[in-house]
């Protein structure tokens, strides 16, 4: 199982935020360091699949040394974050969905570093697991 560097951010009125420098735009967050870590790893694998069902190519996982030499990053902790295996193989569906809500979900999912598929296929997954 491959691991990509995090990195964890804090400032004094937010949520711990985790990004992603291998992943530009991927971006997590959570209330707690632990939340924050789960959040994460579900987003990291959200982000990759929807690379994978774009056709990019996954990068190979920069060093800790790589990342932070960047000055940007010194200032946040890097932890490791395993990227999931996705057991089931994805399939491409046709859905029909309002322009506007469309758009919305768009917005968002650009965002908060999702793409489409990624974001709808999370929403459901936490819908489904909330039901």
């Amino acid at each position: 199982m491959r691991s990509y560097i995090g990195l964890i951010h804090k400032d004094p009125r937010s949520e711990f935020g985790v990004s992603f420098p291998d992943f530009p735009g991927c971006i997590s967050a959570g209330a707690t360091l632990d939340e924050a870590r789960t959040n994460a790893e579900e987003a990291l694998a959200f982000h990759v699949e929807g690379m994978a069902e774009d056709g990019d190519a996954i990068p190979e996982p920069s060093s800790l040394e790589q990342i932070m030499a960047d000055p940007e990053n010194r200032d946040a902790v890097a932890v490791l974050i395993p990227l999931r295996e996705q057991a089931a193989r994805t399939v491409r569906v046709n859905i029909t969905l309002p322009e506007a809500t469309l758009a919305e979900i768009d917005r968002y999912a650009e965002a908060h570093g999702f793409t489409r598929s990624g974001f709808l296929a999370q929403a459901a997954k936490r819908a489904i697991e909330q039901a």
